[in-house]
């Protein structure tokens, strides 16, 4: 093994794609208790390490030197094996500050609460203090010196909030440390983790028009900053963002929404064919629950038809990454669903003219012209205001498709 990620679990990890894009080497997801921590670094039969929960302080006393940042900060993120003589690094400070740039945060005269108080909070603690932050706050659910409860911070006047805890983080979604309405006058949030691509907390964001980042970016670059020490080249600004907007299209689900017969499955399927995804229509995973949907509508009612689609929806979006979804047309008629859709997903809605909808009589919500005019007119409020983009399809497919790979080019 010459370089890779060590942790205590790794199941959430985009690191291989990330370093692998790079294309300057393999690297490896390595999950391991402490003491098979130890022995590693003991053997040192490695070129180069990320570190990363629970272990960014504790490989420190292992190692034989470690940078200034490193040093300040307390936590170590990267290894690097030079002739056995092991030096350790902190390039989740690069990371962040990036971050910051890129969303452009200026936390400078700004007071910032930071939640959590692990090795990442340190570095985003130094990260802001270093940019001239008026105040940082730090809230941890055992407070002690320097620290405050979370209940504590909701007293606290902040301008930004920075989640440095895991809380949120795949496979145990939808839960966060606070309740963004606790706080007022928050002007930006930053949500260290990256998978979901948006954490409850960031969803909430959403909701209450708070600007706000994932850690995606933050992630990456502190890759290539490693990878920087790793080979001794550096990475370019330019390269940084390929791989960033590679691995957002890798993990982030295009999901399009709107009206029946608005041609959703259609461009679905011919997105998935020239970008390479696979595709899903919700409306086939329903049905392999209820069997024929419009029989069981007509036999068991809308109502029960939804819970069955909010069921399928929610467990779908909890495993699937980078796919193309097309949703049926009353999917959006539920919070849960487009709360659900938007964790790992970009929403377009898919949006044509109602006299050049074909309806089928077969279907009890949408049979005829005048049924679809009266969805229409119920729904495209909705459409609109949930979607990240909204489709103009009144020409071709192949259009509104080009519509689409333009937009997640230029994002």
């Amino acid at each position: 093994m010459k370089y890779g990620l060590i942790a205590e679990r790794l199941g959430h990890s985009y690191s291989k794609i990330i370093h692998e894009l790079l294309g300057r080497y393999n690297y490896d997801l390595m999950p391991m208790p402490k003491e098979d921590v130890e022995e590693l670094l003991k053997k040192r039969e490695f070129d180069g390490l990320n570190v990363t929960i629970p272990y960014k302080s504790y490989v420190i006393p292992f190692l034989d030197w470690i940078s200034t940042d490193a040093g300040r900060i307390g936590a170590v993120n990267t290894i690097v094996n030079r002739g056995g003589k092991l030096c350790g690094y902190n390039t989740d400070y690069f990371g962040f500050q990036m971050t910051l740039y890129k969303a452009e945060f200026d936390v400078s005269g700004k007071n910032v609460l930071i939640l959590g108080s692990g090795g990442t909070s340190k570095t985003v603690r130094t990260v802001c203090t270093d940019m001239g932050a008026k105040r940082v706050l730090v809230a941890s659910r055992t407070p002690g010196e320097g620290m405050i409860s979370y209940e504590a911070s909701k007293e606290a006047s902040v301008d930004f909030i920075i989640n440095t805890t895991p809380c949120g983080m795949f496979p145990d979604e939808g839960v966060s440390a606070i309740d963004i309405r606790d706080y007022k006058n928050v002007s930006g949030v930053v949500d260290v983790v990256f998978n979901p691509l948006y954490t409850k907390l960031l969803l909430d964001c959403r909701e209450a028009g708070i600007p706000h980042v994932n850690g995606l970016y933050m992630l990456v670059s502190q890759a290539m900053a490693s990878a920087h020490l790793f080979t001794g080249k550096p990475v370019t600004r330019k390269e940084t963002e390929r791989i960033y907007k590679a691995v957002r299209d890798t993990t982030e689900n295009a999901v399009l929404i709107g009206m029946p017969y608005s041609g959703k499955t259609t461009i679905g399927k011919l997105l998935a064919e020239k970008t390479g995804k696979v595709f899903i229509d919700t409306d086939d995973e329903v049905a392999k629950v209820v069997g024929n949907i419009p029989e069981y509508i007509r036999d068991y009612g809308e109502r029960d038809f939804r819970v069955h689609e909010s069921e399928v929806i929610i467990k779908l979006t909890k495993t699937v990454r980078g796919a193309v979804i097309a949703t049926g047309g009353g999917a959006v008629l539920k919070p849960e669903n487009i709360r659900a859709l938007r964790e790992n997903g970009r929403l377009y809605y898919i949006d044509r003219r109602v006299n050049l909808m074909k309806p089928d009589e077969t279907r009890p919500l949408s049979s005829n012209k005048k049924a679809l005019a009266i969805r229409y007119a119920e729904r495209k409020n909705i459409y609109a205001r949930e979607c990240d983009i909204r489709i103009t399809n009144n020409s071709t497919p192949e259009r509104a498709v080009q519509k689409i790979m333009q937009d997640r080019i230029g994002k």
